[in-house]
């Protein structure tokens, strides 16, 4: 039986997870956030706990999952590392797949990984932990994508493509086949990569001029 589950983080993304899991009649009890942030949607009947540190106090490992709420923005480190504090300690994160995403079956999922609407993954993919694939994303055959991506809304990657831990892909930027990105790597939106692109490294459109 489906353990209950508490949500990480309050924010829109959130609210956007909670709804495809009310509808596959998965039971969400409670959510953190601070109290001087407003709830919205199917998030504003749950119990809130304030910190993490009450989930610890209330909820043991054996008695619910989690779901990572907080998105994940370029540079921004909070998402993962509360990922790996919680699964230090014996949570697990459930995988959330909206039920309007088309995927093979085919395909290797980590724990944790988010695929929101309109989302295409083609056979031979691998997706690795506490990986979100945001509206719309194209993941062609044979990729591998590491833990802790973002892909946003509209990114496509052609086939055999392998991305770092921690590679943001922005909205509407598009990654040629056989291509390597490197860890923590960030492909600004609008970007069109037709190389490998080396760890820690961020790209923008005009010529994939290198900023960082």
């Amino acid at each position: 039986m489906a353990k209950r589950l508490v949500m990480l983080g309050a924010g829109g993304h959130a609210a956007g997870l909670a709804e495809i899991l009310s509808a596959q009649g998965r039971t969400l009890i409670a959510v953190i956030s601070p109290d001087t942030m407003k709830t919205r949607g199917p998030l504003n009947n749950l119990k809130r706990l304030g910190s993490d540190d009450v989930l610890l106090q209330k909820y043991h490992p054996d008695e619910v999952d989690l779901v990572n709420g907080l998105g994940s923005l370029p540079s921004k480190d909070l998402q993962w590392k509360l990922y790996e504090r919680f699964t230090s300690l014996g949570y697990l994160f459930t995988s959330v797949i909206s039920p309007h995403a088309i995927l093979s079956g085919y395909v290797e999922l980590g724990q944790g990984v988010q695929i929101m609407a309109g989302v295409i993954v083609q056979a031979g993919a691998r997706i690795g932990d506490n990986t979100l694939l945001n509206t719309g994303c194209i993941v062609e055959h044979d990729c591998c994508i590491g833990p802790h991506n973002h892909l946003a809304p509209g990114a496509s990657l052609s086939g055999g493509v392998t991305t770092g831990i921690c590679v943001h892909i922005g909205t509407g930027a598009n990654v040629i086949q056989n291509l390597n990105i490197g860890d923590h790597a960030v492909i600004g939106a609008g970007t069109t990569i037709a190389r490998d692109v080396p760890p820690h490294q961020t790209l923008i459109p005009a010529r994939n001029r290198i900023i960082s």
